[in-house]
């Protein structure tokens, strides 16, 4: 994919990133990061002492989470501003889809590993979807593109809720996944509209919104294979 550099001036005027700003408030009303924090309760482990093996889990699903939401911003950015690094940014965010869904697979199999790295390939160019519409302007796709982003975050919800639902309830899951999109969204109007100062607000609410949602999947990984977590 290639990108005529647009200066970050002409990019805030652009009917594009109006539009996103439209359709972001029509999605979840003015986004802020009050939303971020916490719309969930930490899953506990267990009420014994924590394994190494345990705390190595739980330190890898967090750099595969951080990794996340680090690409994607940096990807945010380098669209925006009609960076040439978009494309080897956008690899390396596709990359940790990959390794997310890998993650899964060492407890659930490859199937459903790839499964889930394919819902998650598919968060990405959506997302990417969206940019694309916003900075051309197209209103309607801006909207086509959020509604099937939406979608798909439901989509990856249900998934991981069927994994067990007794750890990750569907309402839980959604709600945590909303979230996450909702900030995410907010994240890149700031940047489309020239706000980087709420911008980088928005994305200290994303890092720890991210984080408790890795431990509430680190955790309950951990629930359903103890065996698999020993000393």
């Amino acid at each position: 994919m290639t990108h005529t550099p647009v200066s970050r001036a002409r990019l805030a005027a652009t009917g594009g990133a109006a539009s996103l700003v439209l359709v972001a408030s029509l999605l979840f009303g003015q986004a802020s990061s009050s939303q971020a924090v916490g719309d969930h309760q930490q899953m506990a482990t267990s009420s014994h002492a924590i394994t190494r093996h345990q705390l190595r889990f739980h330190d890898h699903m967090r750099v595969l989470w951080e990794q996340h939401v680090a690409w994607t911003r940096l990807a945010i950015v380098t669209f925006v501003d009609g960076s040439p690094s978009f494309d080897a940014t956008a690899s390396r965010l596709l990359r940790n889809q990959q390794d997310i869904g890998n993650a899964f697979a060492r407890f659930y199999g490859k199937r459903k590993g790839h499964h889930l790295a394919a819902l998650l390939h598919d968060h990405i160019t959506i997302a990417v979807e969206i940019l694309q519409a916003a900075k051309a302007g197209d209103s309607a796709g801006v909207a086509d593109a959020s509604k099937r982003w939406y979608a798909n975050a439901r989509q990856i919800s249900d998934f991981i809720s069927s994994l067990d639902h007794h750890v990750w309830p569907r309402k839980q899951m959604r709600a945590m996944m909303k979230t996450h999109l909702d900030q995410t969204l907010a994240e890149a109007v700031d940047e489309l509209t020239g706000h980087y100062h709420r911008g980088v607000k928005e994305y200290g609410a994303i890092e720890h919104h991210i984080l408790e949602m890795a431990d509430s999947l680190s955790n309950g990984i951990v629930q359903q294979f103890p065996g698999r977590f020993g000393r």
